[in-house]
């Protein structure tokens, strides 16, 4: 607690197996000490506090959070203090509806190669989302839009030479469009059509097309590539439609946007699902798999596919390096939440 000051008082251990329900959704929510993350000891936590910092000071959508749980959190953050001495001191972690595996998968900004205008190879538009379309309604599907129905009404942001990628661009949310004469632009999410998001994956699977174990995303790509028609159709299996927005507030060396608008930055950022882990809250990820990973991250996105409390998305940065590295994970594990101690003294009052 050094170099705080009187602002931490206390620090609880709650023993035994304590356990509350988050208000509203009804997971349940179990208090942990430090000494069981695995890996906690040898993670540098430096760099998760800068990135803590850049969006420290924005609003949680979290219910069980207040904002003054926050403030002074984000002020002491700001005075760049000793990471880990920092974590420990004014958070504690909890495993938050933990009765099953977590899943990890990862994500990454593609780089699609395209141009302002439609021409030779660059048929694909991506669209900006339109003007009729309000949140929470249900919009036209995605194999609707695949045959014309947006075409001719000036929404076009972009064309790019590939379906496939422009495909696997709405499920990142985010990329860089690269055009011929070196300059190119930015896009981030805009919104979506309203239909709940359908893997393709288990659809292939399902038909017998590929086995689980073949359904990656490289695989896929490359199926719908040699099947071209059939493939199309198989793409519309998914009916919902990720539209865009240009942005031009980022420089080349910055990561995309993510949930919180600022920059996510490249493994230590991650998607989650705000109905149960806080926007710019710290995040413990406990990763198995061929490559396992034990750090400590800051919840920062989100994606329509990353749902339920044991559940994250894993940012690995931008380009084709990255994609492959992202399109490997497919991970069970645990992930433990940093909770501000005021949030847990009103979780456990008894602790």
């Amino acid at each position: 607690m050094r170099g705080f000051g009187s602002f931490v008082t206390a620090v609880f251990v709650w023993a035994g197996t304590a356990q509350a329900e988050l208000p509203a959704n009804g997971a349940t929510v179990r208090p942990v000490p430090f000494e069981q993350l695995k890996g906690w000891e040898n993670d540098d936590l430096t760099p998760a506090l800068l990135t803590f910092q850049d969006t420290c000071d924005k609003g949680r959508t979290a219910h069980f959070f207040q904002a003054s749980d926050w403030a002074p959190i984000c002020a002491i953050a700001k005075t760049n203090p000793d990471a880990r001495t920092f974590f420990e001191s004014l958070f504690h972690p909890v495993l938050i509806g933990g009765q099953e595996d977590a899943l990890f998968t990862g994500y990454f900004e593609p780089e699609l190669n395209g141009a302002k205008q439609r021409g030779g190879k660059y048929q694909t538009p991506l669209y900006r989302k339109p003007p009729d379309l309000s949140e929470g309604s249900r919009y036209l599907t995605r194999s609707e839009i695949q045959n014309g129905a947006l075409a001719g009404k000036g929404l076009e942001i972009a064309w790019v030479d590939d379906p496939v990628e422009a495909f696997y661009l709405q499920i990142q949310g985010s990329g860089r469009i690269k055009f011929k004469n070196g300059k190119g632009l930015r896009v981030g999410y805009g919104g979506f059509n309203g239909h709940k998001y359908r893997p393709v994956s288990g659809e292939l699977v399902r038909r017998g097309i590929l086995s689980k174990h073949e359904a990656s995303a490289a695989r896929i790509k490359n199926w719908v590539r040699d099947n071209p028609v059939i493939g199309r159709k198989m793409l519309a299996f998914n009916p919902s439609y990720v539209f865009f927005r240009e942005v031009k507030s980022l420089g080349h060396g910055d990561g995309p946007k993510g949930a919180m608008l600022e920059s996510i930055t490249t493994m230590r950022s991650v998607a989650v699902d705000p109905k149960y882990t806080p926007l710019g809250a710290p995040v413990w990820l406990d990763k198995r798999g061929e490559i396992p990973m034990q750090r400590l991250m800051i919840a920062q996105d989100v994606g329509s596919a990353i749902k339920g409390p044991q559940r994250a998305d894993i940012f690995f940065g931008t380009g084709d390096a990255a994609g492959k590295a992202a399109g490997r994970i497919k991970d069970t594990g645990r992930m433990f939440v940093l909770l501000p101690l005021a949030a847990v003294r009103r979780l456990f009052p008894e602790g």
